[in-house]
Protein backbone atom coordinates (compact mmCIF):
# COMPACT_ATOMS: atom_id res chain seq x y z
CA UNK A 1 0.00 0.00 0.00
CA UNK A 2 1.63 3.21 -1.13
CA UNK A 3 0.98 6.72 0.07
CA UNK A 4 -1.57 9.04 -1.48
CA UNK A 5 -0.50 12.51 -2.62
CA UNK A 6 -3.13 15.11 -3.56
CA UNK A 7 -2.50 18.12 -5.79
CA UNK A 8 -4.73 21.07 -4.82
CA UNK A 9 -5.10 24.67 -5.95
CA UNK A 10 -7.46 26.89 -7.88
CA UNK A 11 -8.25 26.18 -11.56
CA UNK A 12 -5.74 26.87 -14.34
CA UNK A 13 -2.58 26.98 -12.23
CA UNK A 14 -1.22 23.87 -13.98
CA UNK A 15 -2.24 21.06 -11.63
CA UNK A 16 -3.08 18.65 -14.45
CA UNK A 17 0.19 19.31 -16.26
CA UNK A 18 2.14 18.43 -13.13
CA UNK A 19 -0.09 15.41 -12.54
CA UNK A 20 0.50 14.12 -16.08
CA UNK A 21 4.23 14.63 -15.71
CA UNK A 22 4.26 12.64 -12.45
CA UNK A 23 2.37 9.66 -13.80
CA UNK A 24 3.34 9.56 -17.46
CA UNK A 25 6.33 7.26 -17.41
CA UNK A 26 4.52 4.89 -15.10
CA UNK A 27 1.30 5.08 -17.07
CA UNK A 28 3.06 4.03 -20.24
CA UNK A 29 4.23 0.92 -18.42
CA UNK A 30 1.14 -0.02 -16.48
CA UNK A 31 -1.68 0.86 -18.81
CA UNK A 32 -2.44 -2.52 -20.28
CA UNK A 33 -5.93 -1.58 -21.42
CA UNK A 34 -4.95 -0.97 -24.99
CA UNK A 35 -6.58 1.87 -26.82
CA UNK A 36 -8.56 2.97 -23.81
CA UNK A 37 -7.98 6.40 -22.41
CA UNK A 38 -10.16 7.39 -19.49
CA UNK A 39 -10.44 10.46 -17.36
CA UNK A 40 -7.12 10.42 -15.65
CA UNK A 41 -7.28 12.03 -12.27
CA UNK A 42 -5.58 9.24 -10.44
CA UNK A 43 -2.36 7.48 -11.25
CA UNK A 44 0.73 5.88 -9.81
CA UNK A 45 4.11 7.49 -9.62
CA UNK A 46 7.45 6.71 -8.11
CA UNK A 47 10.55 8.69 -7.32
CA UNK A 48 13.83 7.34 -5.97
CA UNK A 49 12.22 3.95 -5.45
CA UNK A 50 9.28 5.26 -3.41
CA UNK A 51 5.92 4.51 -4.93
CA UNK A 52 2.86 6.65 -4.32
CA UNK A 53 -0.56 7.37 -5.82
CA UNK A 54 -1.30 10.85 -7.12
CA UNK A 55 -4.72 12.46 -7.19
CA UNK A 56 -5.44 15.58 -9.20
CA UNK A 57 -8.32 17.17 -7.36
CA UNK A 58 -8.89 19.66 -10.16
CA UNK A 59 -10.21 16.96 -12.41
CA UNK A 60 -13.29 16.63 -10.28
CA UNK A 61 -14.64 20.16 -10.52
CA UNK A 62 -17.55 20.90 -12.75
CA UNK A 63 -17.26 24.06 -14.84
CA UNK A 64 -13.66 24.51 -13.86
CA UNK A 65 -13.26 28.14 -14.86
CA UNK A 66 -15.65 29.73 -12.46
CA UNK A 67 -15.42 27.28 -9.65
CA UNK A 68 -17.23 28.33 -6.54
CA UNK A 69 -15.04 28.76 -3.53
CA UNK A 70 -17.02 26.11 -1.73
CA UNK A 71 -16.06 23.47 -4.29
CA UNK A 72 -12.37 24.22 -3.83
CA UNK A 73 -12.79 24.19 -0.06
CA UNK A 74 -14.44 20.80 -0.31
CA UNK A 75 -11.59 19.38 -2.35
CA UNK A 76 -9.00 20.74 0.01
CA UNK A 77 -10.80 19.28 3.00
CA UNK A 78 -10.99 15.93 1.25
CA UNK A 79 -7.31 16.05 0.44
CA UNK A 80 -6.63 16.90 4.07
CA UNK A 81 -8.70 13.91 5.21
CA UNK A 82 -7.53 11.30 2.77
CA UNK A 83 -4.05 12.14 1.48
CA UNK A 84 -0.71 11.57 3.19
CA UNK A 85 0.87 14.67 1.69
CA UNK A 86 -0.48 17.66 -0.22
CA UNK A 87 1.07 19.66 -3.06
CA UNK A 88 -0.51 23.13 -3.10
CA UNK A 89 -0.02 24.77 -6.46
CA UNK A 90 -0.04 28.51 -7.15
CA UNK A 91 0.79 30.56 -10.23
CA UNK A 92 3.58 33.16 -10.22
CA UNK A 93 1.90 35.14 -13.03
CA UNK A 94 -1.24 35.71 -11.01
CA UNK A 95 0.49 36.34 -7.68
CA UNK A 96 -1.39 35.59 -4.46
CA UNK A 97 -5.16 35.59 -5.04
CA UNK A 98 -7.95 35.60 -2.48
CA UNK A 99 -8.64 31.96 -3.24
CA UNK A 100 -4.99 31.04 -2.67
CA UNK A 101 -5.18 32.70 0.74
CA UNK A 102 -8.29 30.76 1.60
CA UNK A 103 -6.67 27.44 0.65
CA UNK A 104 -3.54 28.40 2.61
CA UNK A 105 -5.70 29.11 5.68
CA UNK A 106 -7.11 25.59 5.51
CA UNK A 107 -3.70 24.04 4.95
CA UNK A 108 -1.92 25.87 7.76
CA UNK A 109 -4.09 24.06 10.27
CA UNK A 110 -3.08 20.62 9.01
CA UNK A 111 -0.57 18.35 10.61
CA UNK A 112 0.32 16.72 7.29
CA UNK A 113 3.17 17.70 5.01
CA UNK A 114 2.18 20.51 2.63
CA UNK A 115 4.51 21.44 -0.23
CA UNK A 116 3.94 24.81 -1.87
CA UNK A 117 4.69 24.61 -5.60
CA UNK A 118 4.96 27.94 -7.44
CA UNK A 119 4.31 27.22 -11.10
CA UNK A 120 5.28 29.02 -14.32
CA UNK A 121 8.66 30.12 -12.96
CA UNK A 122 10.41 29.67 -16.30
CA UNK A 123 12.81 32.60 -16.15
CA UNK A 124 15.25 33.92 -13.58
CA UNK A 125 13.41 37.22 -13.05
CA UNK A 126 10.26 35.26 -12.20
CA UNK A 127 12.10 33.78 -9.24
CA UNK A 128 12.07 37.18 -7.52
CA UNK A 129 8.32 37.45 -8.12
CA UNK A 130 7.87 34.04 -6.51
CA UNK A 131 9.21 35.36 -3.20
CA UNK A 132 5.83 36.96 -2.44
CA UNK A 133 4.43 33.47 -1.77
CA UNK A 134 6.28 33.41 1.56
CA UNK A 135 3.32 35.61 2.47
CA UNK A 136 1.05 32.55 2.51
CA UNK A 137 2.72 31.45 5.72
CA UNK A 138 3.50 27.94 4.50
CA UNK A 139 7.27 28.30 4.69
CA UNK A 140 9.61 27.11 1.93
CA UNK A 141 8.29 26.99 -1.64
CA UNK A 142 9.35 25.07 -4.76
CA UNK A 143 9.59 27.08 -7.98
CA UNK A 144 8.86 25.02 -11.08
CA UNK A 145 7.62 25.11 -14.65
CA UNK A 146 5.32 22.13 -14.98
CA UNK A 147 5.24 22.42 -18.77
CA UNK A 148 9.00 22.01 -19.23
CA UNK A 149 9.39 20.03 -16.03
CA UNK A 150 12.16 22.19 -14.60
CA UNK A 151 12.09 22.21 -10.82
CA UNK A 152 9.96 19.06 -10.57
CA UNK A 153 12.91 17.00 -9.35
CA UNK A 154 13.50 19.24 -6.32
CA UNK A 155 9.80 19.13 -5.47
CA UNK A 156 9.77 15.32 -5.68
CA UNK A 157 12.95 14.97 -3.62
CA UNK A 158 11.27 16.99 -0.88
CA UNK A 159 8.02 15.05 -1.27
CA UNK A 160 9.47 11.57 -0.81
CA UNK A 161 11.44 12.84 2.19
CA UNK A 162 8.22 13.78 4.01
CA UNK A 163 6.00 10.85 2.98
CA UNK A 164 5.25 8.66 6.00
CA UNK A 165 6.82 5.21 6.07
CA UNK A 166 4.24 2.76 4.82
CA UNK A 167 3.63 0.13 7.44
CA UNK A 168 4.18 -3.26 5.95
CA UNK A 169 0.89 -5.02 6.41
CA UNK A 170 1.28 -8.63 7.34
CA UNK A 171 0.57 -10.69 4.28
CA UNK A 172 -2.56 -12.57 5.10
CA UNK A 173 -2.99 -16.00 3.60
CA UNK A 174 -6.66 -15.26 3.16
CA UNK A 175 -8.12 -13.67 0.04
CA UNK A 176 -8.98 -9.99 0.47
CA UNK A 177 -12.24 -8.82 -1.03
CA UNK A 178 -13.12 -5.13 -1.30
CA UNK A 179 -16.70 -4.00 -1.79
CA UNK A 180 -16.61 -0.84 -3.91
CA UNK A 181 -19.00 1.26 -5.97
CA UNK A 182 -20.62 4.65 -5.95
CA UNK A 183 -22.42 5.96 -2.85
CA UNK A 184 -25.83 4.41 -2.12
CA UNK A 185 -25.43 1.55 -4.56
CA UNK A 186 -25.87 -0.87 -1.68
CA UNK A 187 -22.32 -1.58 -0.50
CA UNK A 188 -23.20 -1.39 3.18
CA UNK A 189 -26.35 -3.43 2.78
CA UNK A 190 -24.37 -6.07 0.89
CA UNK A 191 -21.89 -6.26 3.73
CA UNK A 192 -24.66 -6.38 6.33
CA UNK A 193 -26.45 -9.11 4.39
CA UNK A 194 -23.21 -11.07 4.43
CA UNK A 195 -22.58 -10.60 8.12
CA UNK A 196 -26.18 -11.19 9.07
CA UNK A 197 -27.64 -10.19 12.41
CA UNK A 198 -25.86 -13.00 14.18
CA UNK A 199 -22.46 -11.63 13.13
CA UNK A 200 -20.42 -14.41 11.54
CA UNK A 201 -17.32 -12.44 12.21
CA UNK A 202 -14.35 -14.27 13.59
CA UNK A 203 -12.18 -11.25 14.31
CA UNK A 204 -12.30 -7.56 13.63
CA UNK A 205 -8.89 -6.23 12.77
CA UNK A 206 -9.47 -2.52 12.86
CA UNK A 207 -6.96 -0.14 11.42
CA UNK A 208 -4.96 -2.49 9.21
CA UNK A 209 -5.35 0.31 6.70
CA UNK A 210 -5.88 3.69 8.09
CA UNK A 211 -9.50 3.89 7.15
CA UNK A 212 -10.85 0.57 6.21
CA UNK A 213 -11.80 -2.25 8.46
CA UNK A 214 -10.61 -5.71 7.68
CA UNK A 215 -13.17 -8.24 8.73
CA UNK A 216 -12.39 -11.92 8.74
CA UNK A 217 -15.28 -14.07 7.58
CA UNK A 218 -15.85 -17.72 7.73
CA UNK A 219 -19.03 -18.53 5.94
CA UNK A 220 -20.42 -20.76 3.19
CA UNK A 221 -17.30 -22.84 3.77
CA UNK A 222 -15.08 -19.97 2.62
CA UNK A 223 -12.69 -17.93 4.66
CA UNK A 224 -11.78 -14.46 3.51
CA UNK A 225 -11.05 -10.93 4.66
CA UNK A 226 -13.45 -8.19 3.73
CA UNK A 227 -11.92 -4.77 3.24
CA UNK A 228 -14.84 -2.56 4.14
CA UNK A 229 -14.59 1.15 3.53
CA UNK A 230 -18.30 1.67 3.37
CA UNK A 231 -19.28 3.06 6.71
CA UNK A 232 -16.12 4.65 7.91
CA UNK A 233 -15.49 8.23 8.92
CA UNK A 234 -18.36 9.82 7.08
CA UNK A 235 -17.80 13.53 6.92
CA UNK A 236 -21.12 15.30 7.30
CA UNK A 237 -19.62 18.30 5.52
CA UNK A 238 -18.98 16.44 2.33
CA UNK A 239 -21.84 15.97 -0.07
CA UNK A 240 -21.97 12.19 -0.33
CA UNK A 241 -22.37 12.22 -4.06
CA UNK A 242 -19.14 14.04 -4.79
CA UNK A 243 -17.48 11.77 -7.34
CA UNK A 244 -14.03 12.70 -6.16
CA UNK A 245 -14.91 11.50 -2.69
CA UNK A 246 -16.02 8.03 -3.64
CA UNK A 247 -13.10 7.57 -6.01
CA UNK A 248 -10.66 8.74 -3.36
CA UNK A 249 -12.12 6.30 -0.86
CA UNK A 250 -12.12 3.47 -3.37
CA UNK A 251 -8.44 3.98 -4.16
CA UNK A 252 -7.30 2.73 -0.78
CA UNK A 253 -9.70 -0.21 -0.65
CA UNK A 254 -8.82 -1.29 -4.18
CA UNK A 255 -5.05 -1.07 -3.71
CA UNK A 256 -5.41 -3.13 -0.59
CA UNK A 257 -7.46 -6.01 -2.01
CA UNK A 258 -7.12 -9.07 -4.22
CA UNK A 259 -10.62 -9.03 -5.69
CA UNK A 260 -12.99 -6.06 -6.01
CA UNK A 261 -16.72 -6.59 -5.83
CA UNK A 262 -18.07 -3.62 -7.79
CA UNK A 263 -21.64 -2.96 -6.68
CA UNK A 264 -23.83 -1.37 -9.37
CA UNK A 265 -27.24 0.15 -8.70
CA UNK A 266 -29.43 -1.29 -11.48
CA UNK A 267 -31.78 1.69 -11.31
CA UNK A 268 -28.93 4.13 -11.97
CA UNK A 269 -27.11 2.42 -14.81
CA UNK A 270 -23.45 1.58 -15.25
CA UNK A 271 -22.43 5.24 -15.36
CA UNK A 272 -19.05 6.95 -15.68
CA UNK A 273 -18.47 6.95 -11.94
CA UNK A 274 -18.86 3.19 -11.65
CA UNK A 275 -16.72 2.80 -14.75
CA UNK A 276 -13.97 4.88 -13.15
CA UNK A 277 -13.99 2.59 -10.13
CA UNK A 278 -14.01 -0.48 -12.40
CA UNK A 279 -10.99 0.74 -14.43
CA UNK A 280 -9.21 1.66 -11.23
CA UNK A 281 -9.42 -1.98 -10.16
CA UNK A 282 -8.34 -3.22 -13.59
CA UNK A 283 -5.38 -0.87 -13.74
CA UNK A 284 -4.25 -2.09 -10.35
CA UNK A 285 -4.44 -5.69 -11.69
CA UNK A 286 -7.12 -6.73 -9.23
CA UNK A 287 -9.70 -9.43 -9.82
CA UNK A 288 -13.18 -8.02 -10.53
CA UNK A 289 -16.74 -9.23 -10.03
CA UNK A 290 -19.63 -6.95 -10.95
CA UNK A 291 -22.66 -7.20 -8.65
CA UNK A 292 -25.88 -5.71 -10.01
CA UNK A 293 -28.03 -4.73 -7.03
CA UNK A 294 -31.68 -3.56 -6.84
CA UNK A 295 -32.59 -5.49 -9.98
CA UNK A 296 -35.98 -6.11 -8.37
CA UNK A 297 -36.72 -2.37 -8.70
CA UNK A 298 -36.13 -2.14 -12.45
CA UNK A 299 -39.16 -1.90 -14.75
CA UNK A 300 -39.02 -5.33 -16.35
CA UNK A 301 -40.97 -4.51 -19.53
CA UNK A 302 -38.01 -3.21 -21.47
CA UNK A 303 -35.06 -4.91 -19.85
CA UNK A 304 -33.93 -8.46 -19.36
CA UNK A 305 -30.91 -9.48 -17.31
CA UNK A 306 -29.35 -10.65 -20.58
CA UNK A 307 -29.77 -7.25 -22.21
CA UNK A 308 -28.48 -5.43 -19.14
CA UNK A 309 -25.48 -7.72 -18.96
CA UNK A 310 -24.71 -7.10 -22.63
CA UNK A 311 -24.99 -3.36 -21.99
CA UNK A 312 -22.41 -3.56 -19.18
CA UNK A 313 -20.03 -5.64 -21.29
CA UNK A 314 -20.24 -3.02 -24.00
CA UNK A 315 -19.14 -0.38 -21.48
CA UNK A 316 -16.17 -2.37 -20.20
CA UNK A 317 -14.78 -3.54 -23.55
CA UNK A 318 -12.15 -4.71 -24.37
CA UNK A 319 -11.98 -6.38 -20.93
CA UNK A 320 -15.32 -8.19 -21.14
CA UNK A 321 -14.35 -11.46 -19.49
CA UNK A 322 -15.80 -10.42 -16.13
CA UNK A 323 -18.44 -12.27 -14.09
CA UNK A 324 -21.68 -10.33 -13.56
CA UNK A 325 -23.97 -11.49 -10.74
CA UNK A 326 -27.48 -10.10 -10.15
CA UNK A 327 -28.12 -9.80 -6.43
CA UNK A 328 -30.61 -8.31 -4.03
CA UNK A 329 -29.23 -7.15 -0.72
CA UNK A 330 -32.78 -6.89 0.60
CA UNK A 331 -33.85 -10.47 0.02
CA UNK A 332 -30.23 -11.72 0.22
CA UNK A 333 -30.75 -13.27 -3.16
CA UNK A 334 -27.53 -14.70 -4.71
CA UNK A 335 -25.30 -13.25 -1.97
CA UNK A 336 -23.73 -16.68 -1.65
CA UNK A 337 -23.23 -16.80 -5.43
CA UNK A 338 -21.44 -13.43 -5.26
CA UNK A 339 -18.90 -14.70 -2.73
CA UNK A 340 -18.47 -18.01 -4.51
CA UNK A 341 -17.69 -16.08 -7.72
CA UNK A 342 -15.21 -13.84 -5.90
CA UNK A 343 -13.41 -16.92 -4.62
CA UNK A 344 -13.26 -18.36 -8.16
CA UNK A 345 -11.80 -15.09 -9.46
CA UNK A 346 -9.28 -15.09 -6.62
CA UNK A 347 -8.19 -18.59 -7.64
CA UNK A 348 -7.99 -17.57 -11.31
CA UNK A 349 -5.74 -14.69 -10.35
CA UNK A 350 -3.25 -16.96 -8.63
CA UNK A 351 -3.25 -19.62 -11.38
CA UNK A 352 0.17 -20.83 -12.53
CA UNK A 353 0.59 -22.57 -15.88
CA UNK A 354 3.47 -24.96 -16.45
CA UNK A 355 5.75 -23.65 -19.21
CA UNK A 356 5.88 -26.86 -21.25
CA UNK A 357 2.09 -27.25 -21.18
CA UNK A 358 1.67 -23.57 -22.02
CA UNK A 359 3.84 -23.91 -25.13
CA UNK A 360 2.04 -27.12 -26.14
CA UNK A 361 -1.24 -25.23 -26.14
CA UNK A 362 -0.24 -21.81 -27.47
CA UNK A 363 2.35 -22.57 -30.19
CA UNK A 364 -0.03 -24.55 -32.43
CA UNK A 365 -2.59 -21.73 -32.10
CA UNK A 366 0.07 -19.21 -33.12
CA UNK A 367 1.11 -21.43 -36.03
CA UNK A 368 -2.46 -21.55 -37.31
CA UNK A 369 -2.91 -17.81 -36.93
CA UNK A 370 0.44 -16.13 -36.96
CA UNK A 371 0.86 -12.39 -36.39
CA UNK A 372 0.19 -10.39 -39.58
CA UNK A 373 3.34 -9.41 -41.46
CA UNK A 374 4.31 -5.80 -40.97
CA UNK A 375 6.18 -3.70 -43.55
CA UNK A 376 6.89 -6.92 -45.43
CA UNK A 377 8.52 -8.52 -42.39
CA UNK A 378 7.35 -11.82 -40.95
CA UNK A 379 7.01 -12.20 -37.21
CA UNK A 380 7.90 -15.54 -35.68
CA UNK A 381 6.93 -16.35 -32.10
CA UNK A 382 9.16 -19.16 -30.85
CA UNK A 383 8.44 -19.63 -27.17
CA UNK A 384 6.21 -18.38 -24.38
CA UNK A 385 5.92 -18.56 -20.62
CA UNK A 386 4.08 -17.19 -17.60
CA UNK A 387 6.14 -14.74 -15.55
CA UNK A 388 6.65 -15.49 -11.84
CA UNK A 389 4.56 -12.46 -10.83
CA UNK A 390 1.75 -12.21 -8.30
CA UNK A 391 -0.81 -11.54 -11.02
CA UNK A 392 -1.05 -13.28 -14.41
CA UNK A 393 1.55 -11.91 -16.83
CA UNK A 394 2.84 -13.70 -19.90
CA UNK A 395 5.77 -13.16 -22.19
CA UNK A 396 6.04 -14.27 -25.83
CA UNK A 397 9.52 -14.36 -27.36
CA UNK A 398 9.78 -13.43 -31.02
CA UNK A 399 12.09 -11.96 -33.63
CA UNK A 400 10.35 -8.56 -34.08
CA UNK A 401 8.39 -7.69 -30.94
CA UNK A 402 8.03 -4.04 -31.98
CA UNK A 403 5.86 -5.02 -34.98
CA UNK A 404 3.16 -6.84 -33.05
CA UNK A 405 -0.12 -4.95 -33.19
CA UNK A 406 -2.75 -4.54 -30.46
CA UNK A 407 -5.24 -6.65 -32.36
CA UNK A 408 -2.96 -9.68 -32.26
CA UNK A 409 -2.22 -9.12 -28.61
CA UNK A 410 -5.96 -9.22 -27.94
CA UNK A 411 -6.29 -12.38 -30.03
CA UNK A 412 -3.68 -14.11 -27.85
CA UNK A 413 -5.34 -12.85 -24.69
CA UNK A 414 -8.70 -14.24 -25.83
CA UNK A 415 -7.13 -17.63 -26.58
CA UNK A 416 -5.45 -17.64 -23.18
CA UNK A 417 -8.77 -16.92 -21.50
CA UNK A 418 -10.52 -19.58 -23.58
CA UNK A 419 -8.06 -22.29 -22.61
CA UNK A 420 -7.17 -21.39 -19.06
CA UNK A 421 -10.18 -19.59 -17.58
CA UNK A 422 -9.02 -16.22 -16.31
CA UNK A 423 -12.51 -14.86 -15.83
CA UNK A 424 -12.51 -11.59 -13.87
CA UNK A 425 -8.72 -11.22 -13.98
CA UNK A 426 -6.76 -8.61 -15.95
CA UNK A 427 -3.92 -10.24 -17.91
CA UNK A 428 -0.73 -8.59 -19.07
CA UNK A 429 1.04 -9.79 -22.19
CA UNK A 430 4.55 -8.75 -23.23
CA UNK A 431 6.56 -9.45 -26.36
CA UNK A 432 10.32 -9.72 -26.04
CA UNK A 433 13.17 -10.39 -28.39
CA UNK A 434 14.34 -13.98 -28.18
Amino acid sequence: MGNIVAIVGRPNVGKSTLFNRLIQKREAIIDSVSGVTRDRHYGKSDWNGKEFSVIDTGGYVVGSDDVFESEIDKQVELAIDEADAIIFMVDVEAGITGMDEEVANLLRRVNKPVLLAVNKVDAANRLNDAAEFYGLGLGEFYPLASISGSGTGELLDALVEVLPEVEEVEESELPRFAVVGRPNAGKSSFINALIGEDRYIVTDIAGTTRDSIDTKYNRFGFEFNLVDTAGIRRKAKVKEDLEFYSVMRSVRAIEFSDVCLVVVDATRDFDSQVQNIFWLAVKNSKGVVILVNKWDLVEKDHKTTKAYEAHIREQIAPFTDVPIVFISTLTKQRIYKAIETAVEVYNNRSKKIQTSKFNETMLPIIERTSPPAYKGKFIKIKYCMQLPTKTPQFVFFCNLPQYIRDGYKRFLENKLREHYGFSGVPIKIYFRKK
